[in-house]
Formats: structure tokens, sequence, C-alpha cells
């Protein structure tokens, strides 16, 4: 485990619920991915557009992290869990894809309860 990637996702997390951009793009790589189950998006321009149309705000819960790889189960204002999985690579984050479901995030990824951050 890695608290540098740890660290990098919560800055990350705490940036986009401050609508704070700048810094959401200070901690992404240029070339940063974002996807879902409806699409994706590629680069800095991708990143600030999806962040601007990005409302209320995202409690993180439980957090599994091995190799870069950090999935946060993820609550927000309305009461919908998900969760998102990032790949951090020299304390940038180099893709985001937020999933459905914790379990869904944790297939997709390779972690599991081992994993766990306790």
């Amino acid at each position: 485990m890695s608290t540098s990637e740890i660290a990098t996702v919560l800055a990350w997390h705490d940036a986009l619920n401050d609508r704070d951009i700048d810094t959401l793009v200070k901690l992404s790589s240029d070339d940063i991915e974002i996807a879902d189950a409806d699409g994706a998006a590629q680069g800095e321009a991708a990143l600030r557009e999806w962040a601007a149309g990005f409302t209320g705000t995202v409690t993180t819960g439980d957090m599994y992290v091995r190799d870069g790889s950090v999935v946060f189960e993820e609550t927000s204002d309305d009461g919908i869990v998900r969760a998102s999985a990032f790949r951090v690579v020299h304390d940038h984050v180099t893709s985001v894809f937020r999933h459905a479901s914790l379990a869904e995030a944790l297939a997709a990824t390779g972690l599991c309860e081992e994993d766990l951050d306790a």
C-alpha cells in the first residue's frame, strides 16, 4: 500500500468536491482518462469539462489499494452508492472509471478484500 497513492486520490476527491478544477488538473496526468458505463474522454480539456458539470459532493467510504490502483466506495448527496477506480502514477491520477457498485470496481481492477485499507 502506498500512502502517496491514497493521499493523491483523497486530494483529488477534495478538489472535485470543492470545485477546485485547477487543483484537480494539477493532481492529474495530462492525458488522464475519465470513463463510466456511458463513455470515456481523455485529456485536460475533457477533465475540465467533466468536472465543470459535476454537481453535489461525494463522500468516500471503504478504500482498496494495491500497486497504483485505488478503489473508493462513494456515496453521493442523494444517497446513491457507487465506486470509482483510480490509477495513480508518480502522484498523478492517470485514469478514473466510475462504476455502478463496489463489487464491479473491485472485479474490474482485480482488487479484493485483502486490499482493504483498514
